[in-house]
């Protein structure tokens, strides 16, 4: 990548993490802390949006850091209708989409490219989103399902995901669009997703409670139970169990991974069990996706937070490691995996992509 400046933004419930980078050495990170009464006495999540680049600004300031001469300013995306993998101009489209959350799924993410496009102004600088949460590139088989009129859609950790499968693919000597891996990012919330050609071809969506239980979500579960389990509660409470109060949460009332364990190790079996059956329904999805590419995986990739567990890692390995070598990348590299997709599109290596503001899937012809 060329020496290209380049400001990432990330903003999160009570917080945003930014990050300035030159070329592929990031000079400057931090994490914008926003006071939870402050932002609650905002109505809705665009009421935020001068006071999060305010607080942005002031902290820049105070550690001296000069945005002047920044080639491109990227935001995390959120809150855009289904659209292809890829890096996206910044435009109204965009913003009015992404701010208002034309999906339906409200989360501070969505604020990313408003935030983005207001410092690009002010420095002259591009503006760009890369890989949303948003991405869905399911082949058409994986979209029916037992149901008439019933369609899956998917929302993965696209950004850490695809970022982290172009990374090994480079380590191969090879594109990512030459390669097909079995892609996992395990964190506060777990994606596990298949790639092939350099799309996402299936995968499961965590935020509608499929795949594997993660801390703070349920995973998929027999709809028959799960019926059983609404009556006479409030629906709006049993949906939260997708993406907030279901998984360890549910079980234990912590969502914190290392304190489960702790837990384990100090004998509490109920923490062990709970442990391992995350762990086990996470080698079943993996399984899952590399059938879905028909057993041709050049390696099982494993990303997020979780992953610094060694004992996560062994497991997945002796039970997976048959199907392809399981390679691990602990951590989260969001910021990284921002500016590297605008880098790429500076560098003339992909081109810049447009949003469309139309579902890139609108059911079959039949």
């Amino acid at each position: 990548m060329g020496n290209y400046k380049i400001f990432t933004v990330n903003p999160g419930s009570t917080s945003t993490k930014i990050a300035l980078f030159e070329g592929e050495k990031k000079v400057f990170s931090a994490n914008v802390s926003h006071d939870a009464e402050a932002l609650a006495k905002f109505e809705t999540l665009g009421d935020q949006l001068a006071y999060r680049k305010e607080m942005i600004g002031q902290l820049l300031k105070e550690n001296q850091v000069d945005l002047a001469g920044l080639d491109a300013c990227v935001g995390r995306g959120g809150g855009l209708l289904a659209m292809d993998g890829g890096t996206y101009d910044i435009d109204e489209l965009v913003l009015d989409h992404s701010i208002h959350a034309a999906n339906g799924v409200v989360h501070p993410a969505c604020l990313g490219p408003s935030i983005a496009k207001e410092f690009a102004e002010m420095y002259g600088a591009k503006a760009y989103t890369v890989n949303p949460p948003d991405v869905d590139e399911l082949q058409d088989l994986a979209r029916m399902t037992g149901i008439k009129g019933v369609y899956r859609m998917v929302h993965l950790h696209a950004l850490n995901l695809k970022e982290t499968a172009i990374r090994h693919a480079e380590s191969l000597g090879k594109r990512y669009e030459d390669c097909n891996f079995v892609v996992c990012h395990i964190g506060g919330g777990i994606s596990i997703s298949a790639h092939r050609g350099g799309r996402m071809i299936d995968g499961f969506d965590i935020v509608g409670g499929e795949g594997p239980m993660a801390p703070t979500r349920c995973g998929s579960v027999c709809a028959a139970d799960l019926l059983k389990y609404c009556e006479g509660k409030d629906l709006k409470e049993v949906k939260k169990l997708c993406t907030r109060s279901g998984g360890f949460v549910s079980h234990t009332g912590i969502s914190d991974a290392l304190e489960l364990t702790k837990r384990a190790e100090n004998g509490d079996q109920y923490a062990e069990m709970l442990w391992n059956t995350m762990i086990y329904q996470i080698e079943k999805c993996i399984g899952s996706m590399a059938a879905a590419l028909h057993g041709k995986v050049d390696a099982i990739l494993l990303g997020g937070g979780m992953v610094y567990s060694e004992d996560l890692v062994s497991q997945v390995k002796e039970a997976c490691g048959w199907i392809a070598p399981v390679c691990a990348y602990p951590g989260e590299f969001e910021m990284e995996a921002m500016a590297a997709g605008a880098g790429r599109v500076l560098d003339g290596k992909e081109d810049v992509k447009k949003y469309t503001g139309v579902c890139n899937f609108q059911g079959f012809s039949f």
